[in-house]
């Protein structure tokens, strides 16, 4: 990564940008010795997802969601905790 000042960019502007474009890394503009821009090659955008790109292709069978079938059984309609639940503590 290059740094140069802001009035050396003024003179060499073309060739900073040319140097970036070929790939050849990054300049940095800086006032005064303090960094405050950097240049980077242009990069085109990424086309837009496409909203229901696999409608219509996707299936599940008809007893996929069969209470025969849950490998839990009754758990998954029990509580979480088992056992005492101790309360907060009050606050005085």
């Amino acid at each position: 990564m290059k740094t140069v000042n802001i009035q050396a960019a003024k003179t060499h502007l073309s060739r900073l940008v040319e140097e970036v474009a070929s790939g050849n890394g990054e300049v940095v503009l800086a006032k005064a010795g303090k960094p405050l821009v950097r240049m980077v090659p242009y990069a085109a955008p990424r086309q837009a997802r496409r909203e229901g790109i696999f409608a219509g292709q996707g299936w599940e069978a008809p007893d996929c969601w069969s209470a025969a079938d849950d490998p839990l059984g009754t758990a998954a309609e029990a509580p979480l905790f088992h056992g005492a639940v101790e309360e907060a503590p009050d606050k005085d």
